[in-house]
């Protein structure tokens, strides 16, 4: 397919990213995100709100597990209740009774999830509403501007979304149309000056692709970037070397937001292939299933054997969960899940900042594998990249 777009710059986007502290062996980095509902410390896990509440959590209880961003969903807030109305609660954080940033999506990721309901153009995405049937275009334009409306402190682009096991020609046409629609998405921008907008970085599992779409998007000044199409199923190996590709192309300055990724091994190796930013579903969605995230992996909590256990589930956790209640009451798990990966973004933060983050990595894969040398070798293999031994 013929290439990108004409390019689109915008005037003097924000530096939204101060860094802290580096790595000295790894690439891994502190850093904090100004942004106008506050200073944000990375690396960070930001917890998924897809319709501006989060099964099982709430607002208040968030904000004191020291929650500073969360996200919301474009495509569904979209729908349901609408923009008009969110932007008369004045605007999402009013409307959700959130203090801290919010990150929302652009919509991108249902031409995945909801396949069979959409069909793309080079016009946008058309869906068919999974609530009431009705038709609807989602076009980078729709898409900035109902995030305008719900007045995010960052809003993502529009991009291209195809399923990371997809390949051939499909991969290539989704990667050069991302392109074009960051430069729709940068034009129909009204908020530039209070809204981030974050382009996103496609191109499947093909290190060319990837490298073409680096390119070509960093010429273009904007705030952050986010390492997109990942996480859906490929091989790890594929996933990590995709990812160290894209990092070790963008720019040390902006922030570098990881889309889709959660599970802790993946967190620890990812900070140290230079990830800013994180976003996943998995610790709620987990929670409704009875587990329990813990240092040595997670605790399935409806198993019999927790029926009579009044012990909490990780005594070293400072969550409210683990301080007031016990394994067998499952109350609040979502709670204790949320704090768990705050804590160990936190931790991760703190042994950069003081130049030991090789030692937290190969303690952290010691305690979560019973010994750093059984790490799985993808986990081996990428942090050995970057100068990390587990040995």
């Amino acid at each position: 397919m013929a290439g990108a777009a004409t390019q689109v710059s915008l005037e003097s986007a924000p530096r939204i990213m101060r860094l802290v502290a580096e790595c000295s062996r790894s690439r891994a980095r502190a850093g904090e995100l100004r942004l106008p509902h506050g200073t944000v410390a990375t690396p960070v896990f930001m917890p998924v709100g897809t319709q501006a509440t989060m099964k099982g959590i709430t607002t208040e209880q968030l904000d004191a597990l020291g929650c500073r961003i969360c996200l919301g969903n474009t495509y569904h807030l979209g729908l349901r209740p609408g923009p008009e109305l969110i932007q008369k609660a004045n605007g999402l954080h009013g409307f959700m009774n959130w203090p801290h940033n919010l990150l929302t999506d652009s919509g991108g990721f249902q031409m995945v999830s909801l396949v069979s309901l959409s069909e793309v153009t080079e016009e946008g995405v058309r869906f068919r509403s999974p609530y009431d049937g009705n038709e609807t275009l989602l076009s980078p334009e729709k898409s900035v501007q109902i995030q305008n409306a719900l007045g995010s402190d960052i809003i993502m682009q529009l991009d291209d979304v195809v399923s990371s096991t997809v390949t051939g020609p499909r991969v290539e046409e989704a990667m050069y149309r991302s392109i074009r629609w960051l430069d729709r998405c940068i034009a129909a921008h009204q908020r530039p000056d209070k809204q981030n907008l974050f382009a996103i970085i496609q191109g499947g599992l093909d290190a060319d692709l990837r490298a073409t779409c680096l390119e070509e998007m960093t010429k273009r000044d904007v705030p952050g970037f986010a390492i997109g199409g990942l996480s859906g199923g490929e091989s790890k190996a594929q996933f990590w070397r995709m990812v160290a590709l894209s990092t070790s192309r963008l720019p040390k300055d902006k922030p570098r937001y990881l889309m889709g990724v959660g599970y802790a091994t993946d967190l620890v190796v990812c900070v140290a292939l230079g990830c800013d930013m994180f976003d996943c579903v998995f610790p709620t969605r987990t929670a409704r299933f009875g587990s329990a995230l813990v240092p040595t992996g997670n605790l399935q909590l409806r198993k019999k054997v927790f029926e009579k256990d009044f012990s909490p589930i990780d005594p070293e956790c400072t969550c409210p969960t683990c301080q007031n209640d016990n394994t067998a009451a499952l109350h609040h798990l979502t709670v204790h899940n949320i704090a768990y990966q705050l804590q160990l973004m936190s931790a991760i933060r703190t042994s950069i900042v003081e130049k030991r983050f090789p030692d937290f990595v190969r303690d952290f894969m010691g305690t979560m594998y019973g010994d750093p040398t059984l790490c799985p070798t993808w986990a081996t293999d990428a942090l050995a990249s970057v100068g990390i031994t587990l040995g």
